[in-house]
């Protein structure tokens, strides 16, 4: 028996403000044998960090109104040796980026199913975050396949950047971008739009 990997290391913390989605996915991993805790709210899951030790952990990034990538950087300070999934549904290149910054180990876009969520998870390596490119991962896509994004998509593109720089403040990123807080509540609450 390998004694170098204790039990509450294989646990599961996922956070999540939707609650139905917390029951399937805990119903799931639970049908594979996976512990899973969850969390409600970016409170209550720093105080099942303070009392648990957890050797993975779902964060969705749009936590009741409150930017995921605060609880990612208080996670990752309290259990430095922890491999995040991002799940979101409002999926930006500077969201992704920022997460993969600060070490999460992947990225997913919901609906994000059961199964490439346990893959993600399953290949997930320690140092996996830290390794370099191999000769073996596809060479990037031919220039010519290039398709230039929607004005949609970069203002969404841009509100995102613009969000992440002020770590999620509405008023902060509403001033900075010169637009009403109340526009640019109705904006974030849509689906982004397709490339």
């Amino acid at each position: 028996m390998n004694e170098s990997v204790k039990p509450a290391q294989s646990t599961i913390l996922a956070v999540d403000d939707d609650a139905t989605f917390l029951r399937i996915l805990q119903q799931a991993f639970l049908n594979q044998s996976i512990t899973l805790d969850t969390a409600h709210s970016p409170q209550e899951a720093e105080a099942k960090i303070q009392q648990n030790t957890y050797g993975y952990a779902i964060l969705d990034l749009n936590l009741e109104g409150q930017s995921g990538l605060n609880l990612l950087k208080y996670l990752l300070e309290q259990l430095p040796d922890c491999q995040v999934l991002i799940l979101t549904g409002y999926a930006s290149v500077a969201t992704a980026v920022e997460a993969m910054r600060l070490g999460a180990l992947d990225y997913l876009c919901k609906p994000a199913s059961i199964d490439d969520i346990l893959k993600a998870l399953r290949f997930a390596k320690p140092d996996s975050a830290n390794s370099e490119p191999t000769e073996e991962q596809p060479e990037a896509d031919n220039p010519q396949d290039f398709v230039p994004m929607s004005v949609k998509r970069l203002e969404w593109e841009h509100i995102q950047k613009t969000l992440t720089e002020h770590d999620g403040n509405i008023t902060l990123t509403a001033a900075a971008l010169n637009m009403h807080r109340r526009t640019l509540q109705r904006k974030l609450q849509k689906r982004p739009v397709e490339k």
